[in-house]
């Protein structure tokens, strides 16, 4: 049943070939006897989903069920969940117990989904690999010696590794994308504003974006469909239609337009990549598409810029955890200053007090004016570049990732390398477009990702470019041999 798609599992519930309980309680099997080689969850929720399952049973039962009713999931540990503890994969939030769910989380609930449990994740959101997360790191089941991506590396990995058939995740800089192309998954980073941030634990809030994962764009329509609202108490969110993202699934895509981006196939990009992505951007040739040359020319101040902007967001996100309201607290603090300073120095990590300290600088008054005001000018730049190219495109399309999954520690000594990780996918986030990242290959049996771009709102497009591709190759078919499904866990065809 693992293997099932939200589709067909939902299919299976409503013709009663199988209950929601059942389906529930597979997965969570699964995750007890798997999880402790893979470490995709922080907190597994056995009582309060297999309750959500019963109850999923009688709506069905009723003909009372929408397309989630009774389909398990998994949250990213970023999410806001009432009574249960939200983490941010930190020692900060080791022990808070949320007091209220986060809109995403009462949309899901809504919709009847099951939540198996919370994911691991980078701490407060920041790292490329899931190596900075307190609770440990997270294996790649593709190969447990490398990283899952990050700072979704949890919510990715269980996908992948069959312990969740869906997941939310969110993405900041690529954090949806980086782990999705990394373990052989979809993910869809929906447009800035498009899905509520309240309750999800703000790193940088002018660029988090919460978002679905899948084992094919279908699975992420289905489950985006549920995430996305209008939310009057993030004042981020804009009231813009929803529109139904599994109609247009299946539309030929004759004539489409897909931009080619030079600036994503320079130097830094694996050849063997670039291989890859140009053999999927032939198989949208044959699908009907016209690929159309572009260019991007501020892209490449994409890394530079975003690690200006979002430390400095970050610095002041989190000036909020200093011991006093709630989160991690010193022992017998001396006064006030000692209390601030000890409770952050023993509640963040490494990196998380790298960024602060960044985000703080920049913000200062002799240096705002020199870094976080020119960084913000570049941003305009980089959205002009976008503005440009959809001018004569209707998406984008490139290569996700400079490279497949890496070993653990090969960057955790080198920041800017590990910051390059997401070379590809920052510059979407600074432009608050829609991206996605869908298997397209493989190199040593090791995942690779194409990421499509569109314009503001166009999901739908992007998803229907995606499963239109994955309706033509089975990439997106072939799982890790961890995940037990050893006759497809070696090769791909188109």
């Amino acid at each position: 049943m693992h293997n099932l798609s939200v589709a067909q599992i939902s299919q299976g519930l409503s013709k009663g070939e199988f209950s929601s309980v059942e389906i529930t309680q597979h997965f969570l099997d699964r995750i007890h006897q798997l999880d402790s080689s893979i470490n995709a969850y922080i907190t597994k929720l056995d009582e309060s989903a297999l309750a959500a399952a019963q109850q999923a049973d009688k709506q069905i039962a009723a003909g009372q069920a929408n397309p989630l009713t009774g389909i398990p999931f998994a949250h990213k540990d970023i999410f806001c969940a009432q009574g249960v503890k939200t983490t941010c994969g930190s020692r900060m939030l080791e022990n808070f117990i949320s007091p209220y769910d986060a809109t995403v989380v009462a949309n899901l609930k809504q919709a009847g989904a099951i939540c198996l449990g919370k994911t691991n994740m980078d701490e407060f959101a920041m790292g490329s690999s899931t190596e900075t997360s307190y609770f440990g790191k997270t294996m790649n089941p593709w190969d447990l010696e490398t990283v899952p991506g990050g700072s979704s590396g949890g919510s990715a990995a269980a996908v992948a590794a069959r312990l969740a058939p869906i997941a939310t995740a969110t993405d900041t800089g690529g954090s949806i994308r980086q782990p999705a192309s990394l373990c052989g998954i979809t993910g869809l980073k929906p447009t800035y504003g498009r899905v509520s941030r309240w309750g999800m634990i703000a790193f940088a809030s002018s660029m988090d974006q919460a978002g679905p994962m899948g084992k094919s764009a279908e699975d992420c329509a289905l489950l985006l469909q549920a995430m996305a609202s209008f939310d009057s108490k993030d004042s981020t969110s804009i009231d813009h239609l929803v529109p139904d993202y599994s109609a247009n699934l299946n539309a030929p895509l004759e004539g489409l337009r897909v931009g080619v981006p030079k600036e994503f196939f320079e130097q830094g990009l694996d050849p063997q990549i670039a291989a890859q992505v140009h053999n999927a951007l032939a198989e949208y040739e044959k699908l009907g598409a016209t690929l159309i040359d572009i260019e991007l020319p501020n892209s490449k101040l994409a890394v530079p810029t975003y690690y200006v902007l979002a430390p400095a967001e970050a610095s002041a996100n989190l000036s909020r955890f200093d011991g006093v309201r709630y989160g991690h607290r010193c022992e017998n603090p001396s006064d006030l200053m000692d209390m601030y300073c000890r409770s952050r120095e023993e509640g963040f990590g490494e990196e998380v007090k790298r960024r602060i300290m960044i985000g703080t600088y920049v913000l200062s008054a002799g240096y705002y004016d020199a870094y976080f005001r020119k960084a913000q000018q570049v941003r305009r730049l980089i959205k002009n570049d976008f503005d440009r190219a959809f001018e004569k495109v209707d998406i984008i399309a490139g290569p996700t990732c400079p490279s497949t999954a890496f070993k653990f520690g090969a960057k955790t000594d080198n920041p800017v390398e590990m910051y390059l990780e997401d070379i590809y996918t920052i510059s979407v986030n600074l432009a608050g477009l829609p991206g996605m990242s869908l298997p397209c290959g493989q190199i040593d049996v090791m995942p690779v990702g194409l990421q499509l771009i569109g314009k503001h709102f166009d999901e739908s497009l992007i998803l229907n470019a995606a499963h239109m591709f994955q309706q033509a190759t089975d990439w997106h078919t072939l799982a890790p041999a961890f995940a037990d499904n050893t006759s497809e866990a070696n090769g791909g065809a188109s």
